[in-house]
This record gives structure tokens, sequence and C-alpha cells, in this order.
């Protein structure tokens, strides 16, 4: 059997869309010498739909065409939309349409298609029937996950007694809910109106003549006018959920961030895996297809050409009827979406506690999961929670200890970020957390810098002057590396009375404005200029730029490894030629090792590996055990001195939080930690033993570049080479699609080619970078292993772990990667394929 649909644009832009879509095809058919009709044009065809393949095995064809009219455009020209429509279904039955479906404003414009149906003499179906079957389905599920009591819950229909809203009333007051309606009156008596109710259904409604009166609280809303924009959003109290079934929308945007309101695309279905469009070669437009498109389709599938769901009186029990003829075809209302995005349920429930009669339920694992990925993107960083949850980053983590983390439902990932150095010793290491609570429990005063001397604090600089480099005799506590960078800034410019300040290329020392003036990221920086002036760059390792411009600087700010910068490790005698030339310059040697210290490298500082004897020092990240907020700025004595050593500039410096005595009392368990399980030597140890692993994998695969790194400070760096892809794309398009359409593109201006090709490098670029954010997403997701790029360089994959990492943990990252690269053997030259498979060691007991 063969369906037919007429679809129109829902919006100005959907039709500009629609309009370019027929001047393209216009061009490709000239240039294949295509016949044309002599008719002029006035649809245009979707050839996605041509045919579908059930669940069943049932089997049916199709046409699909748009009208290039909005809504707004056919209701404002009934009269002469009528006719549109009525000669559109014509020619789909004499193109062999056994059964038209009208959607939207093309069945309002033919009275619910009762006038179509009689004009042309053709079975048509507005859809409604299936529309309103997943709108209901969709407030349902809503209660269902809200934990909503039926009987006291009170639902508003706007759009009654519309065809949709009058079959959603019945619905709803079959399932026992109490309604408000809300209907343009006119000069229709409320008893006219509520005529269409059974007697004994009508004392659970309020009429209503305007929304309006219904925004007294967090309400569940089912909205099908024929107007669209009527629900102002701004008024929706939060946890209030708006079903929107119209078309044009009756909510046209989006709530604002943070108003915790929902609105859920109304009226939609989606195909299972088991249904097939076309040929199967292609994927069809399965996701979120609308109800009277679907319901078109589902009547084809059952061969009935008879028309259905049509005029406002809709049966119910033939709703009732579509929706489960549509699920065993295969169709089915869900999962619910929310602008085009699908939902997840946890995405509904969360909203429970707005809604009184949920607030003694308990929040589930999913609710939090859920809750916190959305105030996370209304809250705190929309962007960067849309990318994780493209990568399936977006975990929700609520236990951790050691090299473990683990999810609210009980899975657990072994942890190779590690806070980007901040856990050094692990999540919750016992002797810092044992430490924290003998501090509250002996009731110690947590905040008395500048009124008295605060103990901790002051043998916590003690103890970090004894194990830093020599020299490092003062010592000024912030809260965060970047304070710790800022710190030695001011204190070289003050301490030397120079200016200018030199740093590499490719560094991060923090994004506060003093510190992101010496990070050597553009990206990074070009938001915020101007910045501070006399900030000079040289490359990293270039010991003979850094002599070009070191005479007359205040300071050289270097990390002795690079790790944003993608953990780049410095030429063999770089940092102390780099500290004899400040010496003879008279500029400060400042290293930053706020990546790199507390055993990291090996060592206890990298400065160690080359007997480096700083004058300032920055360290941060696991001072604490990545427990408390905690950074160190120690430098030598003669330079602080020259900088604040006199009662009238002892002050210049100073930070409220630095120096509090409970972040000094985790600053104190870190370092007892790290000394009595002897983790620098751990690091060296076991970083040899997984660099080792790695770099015997890395042979086999040519898409691995390079594998570097010192200690437990290490990445795998990706080659990520997709230079021509896009242009061979476009060559394969225009040569084998009919036509010549390489004469077009011939044609086409210069700055349109111009545009097109540099689009054609940044997707390149951005395929080089995707390569290793799959490779990062496929580990965490088949192997429950968390890694990250660097901040720097999208293409090196950071391997930090905490030190505490035990070999059978480093063992199962290399197995886990090999797995990974194998699985990307499309990526690998032919030698990968020579290499005998590895078996992937994976947790017992997990289900991955």
């Amino acid at each position: 059997m063969k369906f037919g649909f007429l679809a129109h644009p829902t919006s100005s832009g959907h039709r500009n869309q629609v309009r370019g879509m027929d001047l393209v095809s216009r061009l490709l058919e000239d240039q294949r010498g295509t016949v044309r009709e002599d008719a002029p044009r006035h649809h245009l065809r979707l050839p996605l739909l041509s045919s579908v393949t059930s669940a069943t095995g049932a089997r049916c064809t199709g046409d699909v065409r748009y009208l290039p009219y909005t809504a707004a455009e056919l209701l404002r020209l009934p009269g002469t939309a009528k006719e549109v429509v009525a000669a559109e279904v014509l020619a789909l039955r004499e193109a062999g349409a056994d059964i038209v479906g009208l959607g939207g404003a093309t069945s309002i414009v033919g009275d619910r298609g009762l006038w179509t149906a009689e004009r042309t003499g053709t079975p048509v179906t507005s859809g409604n029937s299936l529309t309103t079957y997943a709108a209901h389905h969709a407030v349902r599920t809503c209660v269902r996950l809200l934990e909503l009591p039926v009987d006291s819950t009170r639902i508003v229909v706007v759009g009654y007694p519309g065809s949709i809203g009058l079959a959603m009333t019945r619905l709803l007051l079959a399932d026992g809910f109490p309604l408000d309606l809300v209907a343009r009156r006119g000069n229709r008596s409320p008893a006219a109106l509520l005529r269409h109710l059974e007697p004994a259904q009508r004392d659970r409604v309020a009429l209503h003549d305007d929304i309006g009166a219904c925004y007294d609280g967090p309400r569940l809303y089912v909205t099908a006018s024929s107007t669209g924009a009527v629900v102002d959003t701004a008024r929706l109290h939060p946890g209030s959920i708006v079903v929107d079934v119209a078309l044009p929308r009756d909510v046209p945007t989006a709530p604002r961030a943070g108003h915790d309101v929902l609105v859920i695309d109304g009226g939609l279905v989606t195909a299972t895996d088991e249904v097939a469009f076309g040929d199967g070669s292609l994927p069809g437009p399965s996701q979120q297809l609308n109800g009277c498109l679907a319901e078109t389709v589902v009547l084809a599938l059952e061969g009935r050409a008879a028309s259905c769901s049509l005029g406002r009186d809709l049966d119910v029990g033939t709703v009732r009827e579509i929706g489960e003829l549509a699920g065993r075809h295969g169709f089915r209302p869900s999962p619910l979406a929310a602008f085009g995005r699908p939902l997840a349920d946890g995405d509904i429930a969360r909203l429970a506690v707005h809604h009184p009669a949920s607030r003694t339920r308990r929040a589930s694992a999913a609710d939090v999961t859920a809750a916190t990925r959305w105030r996370f993107r209304a809250h705190v960083n929309p962007p960067m929670a849309k990318l994780f949850a493209a990568h399936d980053m977006d975990r929700v983590f609520t236990e951790a200890r050691g090299c473990t983390l683990t999810t609210a439902d009980g899975v657990p990932y072994l942890d190779f970020v590690a806070g980007y150095g901040c856990l050094n010793l692990g999540h919750n290491h016992p002797a810092v957390t044992r430490a924290l609570r003998g501090f509250m429990d002996d009731a110690a005063p947590a905040f008395v810098q500048y009124v008295s001397l605060p103990a901790q604090a002051a043998e916590l600089a003690e103890r970090l002057s004894a194990l830093a480099p020599p020299g490092l005799d003062r010592v000024f506590f912030s809260n965060s590396g970047a304070e710790a960078v800022e710190a030695a800034l001011k204190l070289a410019r003050a301490g030397t009375g120079r200016q200018r300040l030199v740093h590499t290329h490719d560094s991060d020392h923090g994004k506060t404005l003093g510190a992101l003036s010496v990070t050597g990221r553009d990206t990074h920086r070009a938001p915020f200029g101007p910045l501070l002036p006399e900030c000079v760059a040289v490359p990293y390792g270039d010991i003979v730029a850094l002599a070009a411009v070191i005479d007359g600087a205040a300071a050289f700010i270097v990390e002795p490894v690079q790790g944003e910068g993608g953990v780049v490790l410095p030429p063999p005698g770089y940092l102390k030629a780099a500290q004899e030339l400040c010496r003879r310059a008279g500029a400060a040697f400042v290293l930053d090792e706020i990546q790199t210290g507390l055993g990291r490298t090996g060592a206890m500082f990298a400065a160690e590996h080359d007997g480096l004897e700083p004058d300032v020092l920055c360290v941060a990240k696991s001072l604490s055990g990545g427990m408390v907020p905690i950074a160190a700025t120690l430098s030598r004595a003669d330079l602080w001195d020259a900088a604040y050593g006199s009662s009238n500039r002892a002050m210049l410096h100073s930070s409220t939080f630095g120096g509090g005595n409970f972040a000094a009392a985790a600053g104190l368990a870190t370092l007892d930690a790290l000394e009595a399980e002897k983790l620098p030597a751990r690091a060296a140890e076991l970083g040899a033993h997984l660099r080792a692993g790695l770099s015997e994998l890395a042979g086999r695969y040519d898409f691995i570049r390079d594998v570097r790194g010192i200690g437990l400070m290490n990445a795998i760096e990706f080659d990520g080479d997709f230079s021509g892809a896009a242009r061979a794309l476009a060559d394969e398009l225009l040569t084998r699609l009919p036509g010549d359409l390489h004469a077009l593109a011939d044609w086409m201006p210069d700055d349109v080619r111009d545009a097109i090709r540099n689009a054609g490098g940044a997707l390149e670029a951005t395929l080089g970078d995707l390569m290793c954010l799959r490779f990062a997403h496929a580990l965490g997701r088949d192997h429950r292993i968390l890694t990250f790029v660097t901040a720097n360089h999208g293409r090196v994959l950071r391997i930090q772990p905490p030190l505490v990492l035990d070999r059978g943990e480093a063992d199962r990252f290399v197995a886990a990667a090999d797995a990974v690269c194998r699985d990307l053997g499309l990526h690998a030259g032919l030698e990968a394929r020579r290499a005998p498979a590895r078996t992937t060691t994976r947790p017992s007991g997990e289900d991955l």
C-alpha cells in the first residue's frame, strides 16, 4: 500500500530550508538533463520515506511532500489554503497514494480533514489519534517519574475543545486527574463548552479564558492550541512541565537556564531499530517523528485505505487502538525529548523536589546523576556539559577511594587523571582524612591568621623549606596554583625592581590575569587582553632564545615538565643552563612545580633531577592530598626581604584564606604520607613500568606518535593526520553524484570557495582531536578507566594516576589501551595486523 503525506514548515527558517533544497534540486536536475514537468512545482519531495518496513515485516511505500508555507501563512488565508491542500491531495492520489496524511495546519484548514476528505474523495487522516496517544503517554510518564498522586495532581490542558485538546481531556479524566481547561470562549457559555464531556466528569474540571489563571504553582501542562506561543515560560513555577503538542509551538523557545522548567516535545514517536526506511542502506528519519506522519505510515502498513482521526470529536477508543498498532509496528512514544534533545528519566524525576507530594521520596542514584547533570548545565558551564555528554564523560561519582571512583549506581572506574595532579595520594587518603577529623575533633582554630600566629601553617612552612631545594626559606600560602604564580610574579617584580617577565610557548601557569600573562597559549589569553605588559615568550627548551631576552628581566618562569603543553620534557641540561642565565642576569629563576611537585616525577620535586636551586618555587594541587585548597610559594630569603622585608611592606601581598590551619593540617599529613609510603620512588618505578608497556604496544600502531613522560606524569600523543580528507570527500561527491557538479563548484564565488576550503581544514583538524577524545571515551566506556586530553594539545592523552597506583592497575591500563588500539584498527597500518591479539584484563565481577 502507498501513502502520501502533506507537510509544511514549522518556522520561517524551516521554510527557507525547503526553498533552498528546491534550488539545489533544480541545479542537479539541470546538470543531469532531467526533463521537467510542464506544471509549476509547488512542493518538494522528501525521498527518505519512500518506503517503510515495520517490525512485523509489513511494508508500504510513501510519497512525502513539503508545501513551502508556514502554519501562519496557511491560517492567514484559509480559503486559499484549503484549495491548495485539496489540489495536493488529488495529486498524491494520482501518483498512487491510497491514503493521505495531513500535517499540522494542512489538517486544520480543511476542517480537521473533514472538508478535505469530502472535497477530494480520498481517504485522509489528520494523524491526531497517534499524536494524542503520544502526548498522553508523555504526561503519564511525567506523573510516574515524579511519583505524583493522580487524584490530586491538576493538569492544565490548553487548546480545549480542539481536536487534540478534547481527546487529551477525555483521556486524562478517565485516568482520574482533575483538570484546568483553557479555552477561547468567545460568546460560548461554559455549558456549551462542557457539553463535549460526560456529566459526571464536569465537576472535575475548571474552565479558564486565559492560561494566566493557571500559573499559580508547579504544574503539568498539555498545550495544543492552533495559534502558538501562548505559554509565558517566565511565569511558570520551578518544577513545571509543559508537554507541547502544538505546531507552531506553544513554547517557541526553551526556558531560560536555571529556571528548572521542562518543555517536552509532545505528540512524537520514535521508530525502533526493527523498522527499516528505504532499502536500509542509509539511516532513515526514525527519531522523533510527528505523530501525524507516523499514523499515516501505520495505517498504510495496516492496509487501511479509509479516513481516520478527522474532525473535532476523536474517538478515545480509536486513539488507544492506533497507539497500540503503532507500537506493534515499532513506533513508540519514547524516549521523550525537549527541543529535539532526548530526555533521560532522571531529567524529569529531578523536578520532583518542587512538588510537595513528592518531597518525601528518597532520591535514587539516577535522580542524583540527572540532577547533577542538569545543575551543571544550567548553573556552571553549559558548553562543557554538552562536550562531556557527547563523549559519555558526564558521569557523577559518589564514592572515591585510592585510585577508584564509583558512580551513584555502584560502577567503579580506575582514575588515571587524578584531579590533573591534585591527587598524588589518591582519593580520600586515610592519613589525611584522619588528620582533618582530628583537627576538627580538637576544636583547633582554623582561621587565626593576621590576628595571631597560625601553628599548623608555620609548621608546614618549616617542613616545606626542609624538603624543597636548598635556600628556599620563606613560604607564602594561598589557595591555588594560579595564586601561587601570582605571588611569585609580584615577588620577582618587587624584589628586583624590574618589570619584564619571560615565559615559554605552550606553558600553562594559571588563568588569573597575572598567571595568564605568562601562559603560552593565545586561545586562553586573547579574550582577556590587554594582559600584563612586558611579558615575553620564548620556545621551551631553546636556551639561545632565552639568552636573548633575559637581561633586564625580573624573572623567567618555567615548568620542569610542561604538563598542559602535552607532557613535554626539557632537553638535557636546559633547566640548569636557564638557571645560570638568570643568575648572571640578576633575574629570578621561578620554577612552577604545581603539577610536577610532591613526588609526581619520581622525586619529591622535579628540581632534584637536575640539581636545581630556584629562587622561587610554586607548589599546589597535591599539597593537601586533594582535600583542601592550598598552595605555597617558596622563595629565597634575600629576594623576599628585598620585596617585603620592612614593616611598611610586610603586608603588601596577603591572602584572606591563605595560611589557614585547617589546610595546613592536611598539608602536614600529606607530606608525612608521601615520605612514609615512599611514593616518589614508587612513581619512578611504576612510571618506568607503565611507559615500557605503552611503548611496546605503540610500536605496532602508527597512529600513536609518541609515548613519553617521567615518573607517573606520562602521555600518549596521537598522530591524528586527516589532511586531505575533506577535499577527497568533496571530490568523491562531485564525481559520483549525477551531473557535472564540478562545473557547479567552479561557478561558486571565491569567498564561498574559500569558506568551504577553510571549513574543510577546520574539519580535518577537529578529526585529529576527535581521535584522542574517542580513545579516552573508549577507555571509559569499555574498560572503566578515566583519562583526558591535555589543555593545550587535543591530541595528547594525559596519563597521571595517583602515586598509590599498584602494578596490577598499571597493567590493566596497558591492556585496556592495547584493546582500544586494536579496536581502532581501521586507523592503523598493515603492520598492526601481524601483532598477536592480547586479552584485555578486566576487573572481576564487572559487566563491561
